[in-house]
């Protein structure tokens, strides 16, 4: 099982637009304070089981940080915070209500395939990022 002292962000593996995601994480975290899993990965799935949450769905981004994890958007913003420059600034839109960020992500979630397309793998990173990514 992994540990969680280091922020994990679990996305799926075959979405473009949540590699897409992944790279922009890994190009604005020099420091490498992120870690990554696939939900579909055997360290995802352990995550997933470990703070009962659902093993099928692949829809939703989720950041484990501090023993406790976050979905959706929140998830998503609050993983701004460990990224260097402008960008951990913007986790001020939490202050946008909770529902309305959600409805927006679902539908980006919903659609995510159609509009940017799927892998038919998990991304394979270099052997420089790899350690960031739990097996």
């Amino acid at each position: 099982m992994a540990d969680t002292e280091k922020p994990i962000v679990l996305f799926d593996g075959v979405c473009q637009f949540c590699n897409g995601a992944v790279q922009f994480l890994i190009n604005h975290d020099p420091k490498g304070n992120i870690r990554f899993a696939a939900l579909q990965s055997n360290a995802g799935q352990d995550l997933l089981k470990k703070f009962n949450l659902p093993t099928n769905d692949l829809q939703t981004f989720i950041l484990v940080s501090n023993k406790t994890y976050y979905t959706r958007s929140t998830a998503a913003l609050k993983t701004l915070k460990y990224l260097d420059g402008f960008y951990k600034h913007l986790v001020f839109f939490l202050l946008i209500p909770k529902p309305l960020r959600d409805m927006i992500y679902k539908i980006i979630a919903k659609n995510r395939y159609k509009w940017f397309g799927m892998k038919d793998e998990c991304m394979i990173p270099t052997p420089d990022i790899r350690k960031r990514f739990l097996d």
